[in-house]
């Protein structure tokens, strides 16, 4: 009886947690403009997914991106806890911390200056077309996970842990119930996936979702196409 009612308090709590966990909040609607199909990547690093998009669109929305990685052609972005994801040596009280108490976040942003199946060869990867209207929505999605300051500037911190990348400051809590993967899942489900965001907390999670969604996939070596299972 006790476990059950401890379980049950657990379970709510849980819920709880994750009607709080609202930022980055996923977007509807945009006033970015995109005419044509995109083509993205969403990548599993093991622990972790995040995106790889083209870089003109968000450079033009986020012009220190521009200023910082030039010219690349992609950039990836990932978002997670700011004490874990910038450790240079990952500790237990990190890692609890990082699960178990709300903690602030950042946008981890990396060059990818060849075609990502390369830049990445021992990473999970899932190919996604997107139209105009998906596109411009997780373009709003990933901008809108930068913290701006009151000039609308984003801000730079460490630099990152792989290649040519940089951290900067996040908007949102990272916890249990919002970490980097339900992160992702809000960027899907912004970008017009069907994907319950709630309990997605693994990458695991994230991959297997598109992996049962291949239609809403495009692998075709003649382009982008969008498909019409997105909204």
């Amino acid at each position: 009886m006790r476990f059950r009612l401890l379980s049950l308090f657990l379970l709510l709590f849980l819920l709880l947690l994750s009607a709080c966990s609202t930022e980055p909040h996923i977007v509807i609607s945009t006033d970015i403009a995109v005419t044509s199909d995109k083509e993205i990547y969403i990548v599993s690093h093991g622990w972790h997914t995040g995106f790889i998009v083209p870089a003109d669109t968000i450079t033009q929305q986020l012009p220190q991106l521009k200023e910082r990685f030039q010219n690349t052609p992609y950039i990836e972005f990932g978002w997670g806890d700011r004490g874990f994801y910038q450790a240079e040596e990952i500790t237990s009280g990190l890692t609890v911390q990082a699960i178990l108490w709300p903690t602030e976040s950042v946008m981890h942003v990396v060059t990818v200056s060849e075609p990502a199946q390369n830049h990445f060869p021992n990473s999970q990867l899932e190919t996604l077309c997107l139209n105009g209207k998906q596109y411009s929505r997780l373009i709003s999605f990933i901008e809108n996970s930068f913290f701006k300051d009151s000039t609308g500037n984003i801000l730079p911190l460490k630099k990152g842990i792989y290649g040519d990348s940089q951290f900067y400051k996040a908007r949102g809590n990272y916890y249990l119930m919002n970490t980097c993967n339900k992160w992702t899942a809000k960027g899907l489900n912004s970008a017009g996936m069907d994907i319950f965001t709630d309990f997605k907390f693994t990458a695991d999670s994230i991959m297997d979702y598109l992996t049962e969604q291949k239609k809403a996939l495009s692998n075709s070596a003649s382009g982008c196409s969008t498909n019409t299972s997105l909204h």
